[in-house]
């Protein structure tokens, strides 16, 4: 059978994505700690007008550089502050990676293997569970994706002028992905050329780098805020330079340390449906390249970028799952390729055995509760396996579906199966969550309290903080004995802080009224301080309290 897809059915193809990607945006609540905090800056942001020096809760916050929060702050001003609004840079991001990933593999590789990489990427676990959170690795994913394509395809660009506009892409690329993430957006990329250059003995490509006009680009994007942030605040610069750059990458000072093997079940399950597809593909474009000494070669650089990006964090001191996804739009591009290049009947012996571990999955997901630590995840959880079940079906249906069509020799319309399956199962067990949500959320406190909530009335934050409730009311806390990632920022303005229990108890005596939020453990400790307190709310993890 014809295993090509026409114009008309690449439209009804988008069309369909575009539905399935952005159609539950909204359907979740958020969840702690990255979904309110980078739901909360930004709305914050637009409470303040100061779209220069980020702030969560009102205190300076220099962790990351502000695009994201700003594309997040447009949203909320054109559209209003949505749980929608909130994810939408995530989800457009991710999205215009799918569509980058077909235009480069075209470009590269040709027709059909841009369309299989599209489809490999948008339906990869890892990349469009991603898409759909509120995170800043999409947004750095999409922009440092941008810069090595167009540097890609800069190099296979014969006419100077064509070669020098691809160039400045890639520099203004790179400038928006420090823009969204710091320097990684233009150290990694410069760490793969550099590698690159080694293994393949080329050194042409420094040569056709564009430096003066590139860099003038570059800089032209992203130095203006550096130069207005460090101005209005001049403790940026160590903050976010030396700490930031530095300190997080070589210590454990997050807690996020994990051992060197924490990627290896992070990578395989975020590549499925595709694993063994990109096994295959690392290996027959080592094999196929190692010839193309002194000579360009896209396949190698991309082969580099992924290894690299594995090992380079692998052995970093902070460790999270989203960290991998630069290294997705790359596998894409070379399993595209590769699909294209290869039969159907090498294609099924590559995704049957990904039907065995859909199948045990599915086997494992009604017992999901299993997992819970406390009654209240138990019934949680319960709810939780009903959607984990329905994605597992659907998945497995779709492989079968898939291996079905690549036994007929139908290899582009097995793959758009399992690709959409694949992406309808993620869409499903993420959106599942929002049974489970509770246990990370606190909108139900919001919903419970919002009659108390006044602007005028301070409202105590005790020992704790918690990520999701101000987006949810709408306001900030003073915080009680307690710093943690805001530690920073108490430094330089502590007068916003109350440093310990009595100075609560102080402030809480002379305030007319006044509310106050601990967790559930914490709160015998507030009790003994014996102040006129009344509870208006009290669930599993916490007790709100106001004075009468």
């Amino acid at each position: 059978m014809k295993n090509d897809i026409s114009r008309r059915g690449l439209w009804l193809m988008l069309l369909a994505l575009v539905i399935i990607w952005f159609g539950n945006l909204e359907y979740r609540k958020l969840v702690k700690p990255d979904e309110g905090r980078y739901a909360e800056i930004p709305r914050e942001m637009v409470v303040s007008g100061d779209w220069t020096t980020p702030r969560l809760n009102e205190l300076k916050y220099f962790e990351k550089p502000p695009l994201q929060y700003w594309a997040t702050a447009t949203a909320y001003t054109v559209f209003g502050e949505h749980q929608w609004t909130s994810r939408l840079w995530a989800a457009l991001t991710g999205f215009a990676g799918v569509l980058l990933a077909w235009f480069a593999g075209t470009r590269l590789f040709g027709r059909q293997a841009g369309i299989y990489s599209a489809l490999l990427l948008g339906s990869s676990m890892l990349y469009s569970m991603m898409a759909h959170i509120n995170t800043l690795d999409m947004g750095v994913t999409l922009f440092i994706t941008l810069g090595i394509f167009s540097l890609l395809i800069a190099q296979k660009e014969e006419r100077p002028p064509q070669r020098r506009n691809w160039m400045w892409l890639a520099w203004a690329g790179l400038a928006l992905a420090v823009l969204s993430k710091g320097l990684m957006g233009l150290i990694l990329p410069g760490a793969a050329l550099f590698l690159y250059s080694v293994f393949n003995r080329d050194i042409i490509i420094w040569k056709r780098m564009h430096w003066f006009s590139g860099l003038a680009v570059f800089l032209l994007i992203a130095a203006p805020w550096f130069v207005l942030v460090i101005k209005a605040n001049p403790e940026f610069f160590d903050r976010f330079f030396i700490y930031e750059h530095y300190t997080r990458f070589t210590s454990k000072v997050h807690g996020r340390y994990q051992p060197w093997y924490y990627f290896v079940p992070v990578l395989a399950l975020g590549m499925l449906p595709w694993l063994f597809v990109m096994f295959d593909a690392l290996l027959r474009t080592w094999k196929n390249t190692t010839q193309q000494v002194r000579e360009f070669s896209p396949e190698r650089f991309l082969l580099v970028w992924a290894v690299f990006i594995y090992f380079f964090f692998s052995i970093s001191g902070s460790k999270l799952p989203s960290y991998l996804l630069p290294m997705f739009p790359a596998l894409a591009l070379l399993m595209g390729k590769q699909i294209a290049e290869m039969e159907s009947r090498r294609l099924f012996w590559l995704i049957l055995p990904v039907l065995f571990i859909a199948a045990i999955l599915l086997g494992l997901a009604p017992f999901t509760a299993k997992t819970a630590d406390t009654p209240l995840q138990l019934e949680l959880y319960s709810a939780y396996a009903i959607w984990l079940t329905v994605a597992a079906a659907v998945w497995v249906t779709g492989i079968v579906a898939g291996l079905w069509l690549l036994r007929r020799e139908n290899k582009i319309a097995a793959v758009i199966v399992l690709a959409f399956s694949s992406l309808i199962a993620a869409q499903i067990g993420t959106s599942g969550h929002n049974t489970a949500a509770r246990d990370r959320s606190a909108y139900h406190v919001a919903e419970a309290i919002m009659p108390y909530v006044k602007p005028d009335i301070p409202f105590y934050s005790v020992m704790y903080y918690e990520q999701t409730l101000p987006f949810y009311i709408k306001r900030t806390f003073t915080l009680v004995q307690y710093q943690d990632e805001m530690d920073f920022g108490i430094q330089q303005e502590p007068e916003k802080w109350i440093p310990d229990l009595a100075g609560f108890a102080e402030r809480w005596n002379k305030d007319k009224e006044a509310l106050a939020i601990v967790q559930m453990h914490r709160y015998p400790e507030v009790e003994a301080l014996h102040l006129p307190m009344q509870e208006i709310f009290r669930d599993e993890h916490f007790v709100v309290v106001k004075k009468p």
